[in-house]
C-alpha cells in the first residue's frame, strides 16, 4: 500500500493508535450529520478492518490522514468502488475530518492528492463523489478540486428512508478534464 504525501499530510496504513480517535469521530454527531447513526467502538473497529482488507485486495481504499508535522490522526481520505445499489458504478472519492481539522484546507489538500493518485498510478478514466443534498461544505471541495456536478445525475439513495439523508448530488471529473 502506497503512503502518500501532500505538503502538510501524510495518507498511510491505518495504526491500531487511531481506533480511539476515529471511534470519536464516528462518535461525534457534527461529523456524522450527513453520513446517518453514530457508531458504537465496535462499529467503528469493524470499519478499520473493512479498509485495510478492502486496500490489501484492491490496492485502494481509505486511508488514515496524519498532520505531518504533529503526527495527529485527523480522519481518512481515499477511494472506494460505489456501492452496489447505488444507479451507477464506479470509483468514489471521500474523506471525513475530526471536527478540530475542519476550515484548514486538509480535506481540499488530501483530495488533491488522492485523485492525483487514482488518476496517475491507478489509471482510473473517471472518479466520482457523492454527498447527501446538504452538505454544502463537501460540495464545496468537490468543486475545489475540479469536480462538477450535472443535476440530471442527483439521486435518491435507495438504502436510505425517507429523510435528509435520502437526496443526493453527484460529481464527477475524469482523467482527462484534470488541470
Amino acid at each position: 500500500m502506497a503512503e502518500l504525501r501532500t505538503d502538510r499530510l501524510v495518507l498511510r496504513r491505518w495504526r491500531d493508535s487511531d481506533l480511539e480517535p476515529w471511534a470519536a469521530m464516528n462518535a461525534d454527531p457534527e461529523v456524522r450529520e450527513h453520513l446517518g447513526d453514530l457508531l458504537t467502538r465496535e462499529q467503528s473497529d469493524a470499519s478499520v478492518s473493512r479498509f485495510q482488507a478492502d486496500f490489501d485486495k484492491r490496492g485502494y481504499g481509505w486511508w488514515a490522514v496524519e498532520v505531518q508535522v504533529t503526527g495527529e490522526f485527523i480522519g481518512f481520505a481515499g477511494l472506494d468502488d460505489v456501492d452496489e445499489d447505488m444507479p451507477f458504478t464506479g470509483v468514489e472519492i471521500g474523506w471525513r475530518l475530526a471536527r478540530s481539522a475542519w476550515g484548514q484546507g486538509y480535506a481540499t489538500e488530501g483530495a488533491l492528492r488522492v485523485l492525483a493518485h487514482g488518476f496517475d498510478a491507478l489509471a482510473l478514466p473517471e472518479i466520482l463523489a457523492v454527498t447527501t443534498a446538504t452538505n454544502l461544505r463537501s460540495q464545496a471541495v468537490m468543486r475545489r478540486i475540479g469536480m462538477t456536478r450535472n443535476p440530471a445525475d442527483d439521486f435518491d439513495d435507495p438504502t436510505e428512508p425517507e429523510g435528509a439523508l435520502r437526496s443526493n448530488v453527484l460529481y464527477r471529473i475524469s482523467r482527462s478534464a484534470r488541470t
